[in-house]
């Protein structure tokens, strides 16, 4: 697979967390310190409905710009933690208190962190 497709979903995949009002989007390039996969994106919702919403439209918003379907979904039965498997990168959708039980970002804090916004268009 081509890295910058795989990085382009990825990026995608916080904003589409993001447009469905995550919070504390992150991604985090975990390919040089874990062999199974190459990037966490870890969002956060604070209730479970919000947290089924951002694990679809990441789905929908994969399978129509990508082509991507995840190979696995586990969690939707709790909505707490919602893991979306892509193979390459992984979505990990929170409930606000199982993250900040969890605090995969503190776990992986030695790993770069990817600037998955856009640059502002300037214009003039």
């Amino acid at each position: 697979m081509d890295p910058d497709v795989l990085l382009a979903a990825v990026k995608a995949s916080a904003a589409a967390a993001d447009d469905k009002k995550a919070t504390d989007v992150l991604v985090l390039d975990v390919g040089d310190v874990l062999s199974i996969t190459g990037w966490f994106v870890i969002a956060s919702g604070s209730n479970p409905r919000l947290v089924r919403s951002i694990a679809e439209e990441v789905e929908t918003r994969l399978k129509a710009d990508f082509g991507f379907a995840p190979l696995r979904v586990e969690g939707l039965d709790g909505l707490r933690w919602v893991l979306l498997d892509f193979g390459d990168f992984v979505v990990h959708v929170f409930h606000e208190e199982e993250r900040d039980y969890y605090q995969l970002e503190r776990l992986w804090a030695d790993v770069p962190k990817v600037d998955w916004q856009e640059a502002p268009v300037e214009t003039g």
